[in-house]
């Protein structure tokens, strides 16, 4: 029998994600807050289904989305930065994972960040102590506790790093800005190609009760990876003052698909 795959939260990388798994043969539910995409998702052969999540409720049928789903993907992004008021993250997942005990739905995929880390220096794996420093790190911890410490779900987590591929790119957004800091900080960055390389070799190997660092393994320094990147686009290159040359650099997947998994577009 086909797994039934369900995405939450087809969005950037959960679109192109879920439309890479009906490709493979897997039937896919897919959310999205906006009835405007539902016949996006249609169209790209994922069952589409209209869902949003607040702290205070679910709207939309998420028991019918949930309904005979073999692996679940959690790909819902904090967005806790910025201005104006913020909803709590974690009450979200909670009422979602409240939603996921009714149903029959045991694996999981949870996709979180490498933020969980904080300001920690140097080399940093999955053993690493989490200190995170910002409220979308404190909040992605509650959440990977909640649904990991629950021994009846079989949960993974990825910690993703920095998201790049088409149309995002942080040298985008740093051209032309100056005195920043940690010029000598290593990048830990990953592209969307090898974020749902990683997903896929997860399901197919049904692998989970384990926690999963993705990053591309090279780390340049900011200044020379960002310069480079800059003149490759023809924009003004982002100027740094200091080094940050103990900042933290994240080991990628080091317990499980290093030997096992190759990568498909590297970061440059």
């Amino acid at each position: 029998m086909t797994k039934k795959i369900g995405v939450i939260g087809c969005g950037w990388l959960g679109l192109p994600l879920a439309e890479s798994l009906v490709a493979y043969g897997y039937e896919v539910n897919g959310t999205s807050t906006s009835s405007d995409k539902l016949g996006i998702l249609k169209e790209k052969g994922i069952h589409p289904f209209q869902i949003s999540l607040s702290e205070n409720g679910i709207s939309g049928d998420i028991d019918s989305f949930l309904e005979s789903v073999s692996v679940l993907i959690i790909n819902i992004p904090p967005k806790l930065r910025g201005k104006g008021p913020k909803e709590s993250y974690f009450e979200k997942i909670k009422l979602l994972y409240a939603a996921i005990k009714k149903s029959t739905v045991r694996n999981i995929i949870f996709a979180s960040s490498t933020a969980v880390y904080g300001d920690a220096k140097g080399e940093v794996n999955e053993k690493t102590k989490t200190i995170p420093t910002t409220q979308s790190g404190i909040q992605l911890i509650q959440c990977e506790s909640l649904l990991k410490d629950d021994k009846e779900l079989n949960v993974t987590i990825i910690r993703f790093g920095g998201l790049i591929g088409p149309n995002r790119h942080p040298v985008t957004m740093l051209s032309g800005r100056e005195n920043l800091s940690g010029g000598n900080a290593p990048v830990n960055l990953i592209h969307l190609d090898d974020c749902i390389g990683i997903i896929k070799k997860l399901i197919e190997l049904n692998h989970y009760n384990d926690v999963l660092n993705a990053v591309y393994p090279e780390h340049p320094s900011k200044k020379e990876y960002y310069t480079a990147q800059a003149n490759k686009r023809n924009i003004a290159p982002p100027k740094y003052t200091s080094t940050g040359q103990n900042d933290k650099f994240i080991s990628f997947c080091s317990n499980f698909l290093i030997n096992k998994y190759r990568f498909l577009t590297d970061i440059n």
